[in-house]
């Protein structure tokens, strides 16, 4: 089992450096920042003040993070969990992720997903078209990039997208390039991610991850891929309590966000649950701690899996 930390955009540009440096030398797996421009206009749930407009609250733009990242931290594995599709064309993108493949030495993974936030495009002015074409654009997007990361020149006569000739140099340190696929959709989402995708991470329990991954199971199939070609990770906030009680009563109120909520040996038959069912990764989130309480939840963490 990997483990790997989701640190949030929304803090400050010292404390991403400073976290990602802790999580880099303390044997973390990975670092993985949120691709958002805004918190969504509800927020995350743990506002404070009912009056507060989440809105409004500082966020970072995440390649631009990533990039600094890829210099400054030597070791872990870096990506986008995940860079939303409609938010850059999907050769655009393809150039970025091989420039902070190069600038990492090798460590760069391609996350990438539909596009959930819809007051991000709205705000902005972003298009944001029917789920059916967010899943279709998704599709086309996949096959541009692995197109463009495998081929001299790329043309494809896409619905959404259309390249001509189209070449991507230079090419990234890794061959293949590894492409995360997010999201849960069992029917568009997951067949994507079993077509062309290296990864593939989804929020869930145990139980829903085992589910889910059946499911992707059967997409790898019909594809003609083998289901090991695709590593699948899960998300989860972490909160460790001391009574038994009180982490059940905390899982079972984040639903599948809380699959690592409990007591530290509730936490230990939780990371079993995900090893049999097939989860390969396991990403903390922060979004609900800040940066103090997330250096103490890790500690604590590590202690646990130790």
């Amino acid at each position: 089992m990997r483990y790997s930390v989701w640190v949030s955009s929304g803090y400050s540009w010292d404390d991403i450096l400073s976290l990602s440096r802790h999580i880099e030398t303390t044997g973390w797996d990975g670092v993985w920042i949120p691709d958002h421009f805004m918190p969504p206009e509800t927020g995350y749930g743990n506002e404070p003040d009912p009056g507060h407009d989440p809105e409004l609250d500082p966020v970072h733009e995440g390649w631009t993070v990533l990039a600094a990242l890829a210099g400054l931290i030597p070791r872990v594995r870096l990506g986008m969990l995940v860079s939303g599709n409609t938010y850059r064309h999907p050769a655009v993108l393809a150039k970025m992720a091989a420039t902070i493949d190069h600038i990492s030495g090798g460590r760069h993974i391609l996350g990438l997903g539909t596009g959930w936030q819809e007051n991000e495009h709205t705000r902005y002015g972003i298009s944001y078209p029917s789920h059916a074409e967010l899943s279709g654009r998704l599709e086309e997007s996949a096959a541009v990039i692995t197109s463009l990361f495998s081929n001299t020149r790329s043309t494809l006569p896409g619905t959404f997208y259309q390249l001509s000739e189209a070449p991507l140099e230079p090419k990234p340190l890794q061959s293949p390039m590894p492409l995360l696929i997010g999201g849960g959709g069992e029917r568009r989402t997951i067949r994507t991610a079993a077509r062309y995708a290296t990864h593939w991470n989804a929020w869930g329990s145990p139980a829903t991850m085992a589910h889910k991954i059946g499911v992707l199971a059967r997409h790898c199939d019909e594809a003609g891929r083998d289901l090991a070609e695709v590593g699948p990770s899960a998300n989860s906030f972490l909160v460790i309590v001391d009574e038994s009680g009180a982490g059940v009563a905390a899982r079972e109120a984040m639903g599948d966000k809380g699959g690592l909520v409990g007591t530290p040996d509730q936490l230990r038959s939780s990371i079993d649950a995900y090893e049999q069912a097939g989860v390969d990764e396991l990403v903390i989130a922060s979004f609900n701690h800040t940066p103090e309480a997330l250096l103490g939840a890790l500690a604590r963490f590590r202690e646990i899996i130790a």
